[in-house]
């Protein structure tokens, strides 16, 4: 019998281009689950099976920002169903068995599988995941709205809610792209004071019509950079740094208050530069932003429902994959394929 094919991209070489393919129809195992893909956000993460790093192998099928339909269910799964409506996102499951798992934490376990990378992701029509990296899309999300909620959304979302800021704070989102437009959304939705950075004027009426209070521009703030007027503004209890530019995301951590902290979730793959001074004398810290697990997924998507935050995205087809990616720099502002 003849296996049946889908249509799907790879990455197949390191540092190569995204390539069109037929590869077999993957059958789920036991405790996994077999989804049939409607949308898959396209994320600076894919830079994981596009360059082979975290120990990824090619080829890989990239793909972590996944909504869609369980299309059958492997040995052993009970809570799923062919037809229920589901998102995938960055955390492909955990062992449940590690020191980590065993007190919640299953964003460090031991053996944490990262969609995409450790396991064939969402660049495809069909991917196989653990039930456990499985969350439960409200009906009133489109799968190219969700989709996008599954990475960035969870992300910025997690970072927020756990910055020890509280409603009426001041709070500065630093870039205003497919990251950072959700989390100026999820931080007005919080009550938040919220102060959009970005380079230039061009996304200031987005920023604004978003939900952000006030908008500085990083490239004319006077010659002292945006961390300085932030700080000559009043300063913010958080600052979520959405943009991969490590000398930025030390200028801005310059407009902390004290006891503040700068939230990093993009990854410029390079040092960051912040004085310890300014951490010392102000009891400042900086702290990282992982994604978050299948039911962080599911509240933040229930949030976005609650509050009327939406992703602005822009589709392509799955054979535009490479196009996507290269024009995550400039699109407004978040791309999904539509297999």
């Amino acid at each position: 019998m003849t296996a049946m094919t889908m249509r799907a991209v790879q990455a197949v070489e390191a540092g190569g281009a995204f390539v069109p393919a037929r590869v077999p129809v993957p059958e789920p195992g036991a405790g996994q689950v077999r989804v049939r893909v409607h949308a898959c956000g396209v994320c600076a993460g894919e830079a994981i099976a596009r360059h082979g790093l975290m120990g990824a192998r090619h080829p890989r099928v990239p793909g972590h920002e996944i909504g869609g339909t369980v299309d059958a269910v492997g040995p052993g799964v009970s809570a799923w169903n062919p037809g229920d409506r589901v998102g995938v996102g960055w955390h492909g499951g955990q062992c449940s068995t590690c020191a980590a798992c065993r007190t919640g934490d299953f964003a460090n376990c031991a053996e944490r599988l990262i969609v995409g990378a450790d396991l064939d992701g969402g660049y495809a029509e069909y991917t196989v995941v653990p039930q456990s990296a499985l969350a439960r899309l409200p009906e009133a999300l489109g799968f190219e709205e969700a989709a996008p909620l599954m990475c960035a959304g969870v992300t910025v979302f997690n970072a927020l809610r756990k910055s020890g800021a509280r409603p009426g704070d001041t709070v500065a989102v630093q870039g205003v792209g497919g990251l950072g437009h959700l989390a100026i959304q999820y931080a007005d939705r919080m009550g938040f004071r919220v102060v959009a950075v970005s380079r230039g004027r061009e996304k200031e009426e987005a920023a604004r019509a978003l939900g952000a209070d006030d908008y500085i521009d990083a490239s004319d703030a006077g010659g002292r950079g945006a961390g300085a007027a932030l700080a000559a503004a009043g300063g913010a209890r958080a600052v979520l740094a959405t943009a991969g530019d490590a000398a930025a995301q030390a200028d801005i951590a310059q407009g902390l208050q004290g006891n503040g902290t700068l939230l990093v979730a993009g990854t410029p793959h390079d040092p960051i530069p912040v004085s310890s001074l300014l951490l010392v004398t102000g009891r400042r810290s900086v702290q990282g932003c992982y994604s978050g697990h299948a039911k962080d997924s599911e509240e933040a998507m229930e949030f976005a429902v609650l509050t009327g935050i939406r992703p602005m995205v822009e589709t392509y087809k799955l054979e535009e994959a490479e196009q996507a990616y290269g024009s995550m720099g400039t699109a407004r502002f978040r791309g999904v394929l539509v297999p």
